[in-house]
């Protein structure tokens, strides 16, 4: 029996030390080394004191901020604990009473604004924690943000411009602008 056992023990040691230490830590270094902004958690300080990552959305509802993406994770928007998706598909009655109920929102913060609502505005990420949207969804909202904060509509536009981000190495996805990181920049503007 001990011929069994003791060889057994001896792997079942060696494979926890290997998996269960070596390796996270090696990956953890690694991680630490290559990203270390990232695996930091990408926070933005404020005076020293965290009040957001630029890797997680945030709920935004006060008229003078630019809101970002809807988020599909529960109990509360951008749980960063319940990253997923709706799962609602474009047929699903309850995805199509969403977005209208978003786009409603949306007009009546603005009633004024007549342009086409940006499809990211109203409708969810994959992970549902999307810290950017587009720089339509953005220059969208310019002109409630401008008015809320009584900021001059071009100031507000120029910060979104200077905000934007453009596509990862010159071709993967679509120009964009973080929310948090162009939010912090209105609130250093003024008002």
């Amino acid at each position: 029996m001990t011929s069994i056992v003791r060889p057994a023990l001896v792997i079942f040691a060696v494979l926890t030390a290997l998996t269960g230490v070596a390796y996270p830590l090696v990956v953890t270094g690694i991680g630490q080394a290559a990203f270390s902004e990232q695996a930091a958690g990408s926070l933005i300080l404020r005076d020293g004191k965290p009040v957001g990552s630029s890797l997680i959305g945030q709920n935004f509802s006060d008229p003078k901020y630019v809101w970002g993406r809807p988020s599909a994770t529960g109990p509360y928007p951008n749980n960063a604990s319940a990253s997923s998706g709706s799962n609602q598909g474009p047929l699903n009655p309850a995805l199509s009473d969403a977005v209208k109920g978003r786009i409603e929102a949306l007009r009546a913060a603005d009633p004024g604004n007549a342009a086409p609502v940006p499809v990211d505005l109203v409708t969810a990420s994959g992970s549902g924690l999307d810290p950017h949207i587009s720089v339509a969804g953005a220059l969208y909202q310019a002109a409630r943000v401008a008015k809320a904060r009584n900021l001059p509509l071009p100031q507000v536009q120029q910060t979104i411009e200077k905000h934007s981000e453009g596509r990862l190495f010159g071709l993967l996805g679509e120009p964009r602008v973080n929310v948090l990181q162009l939010n912090r920049a209105l609130d250093a503007a003024g008002n």
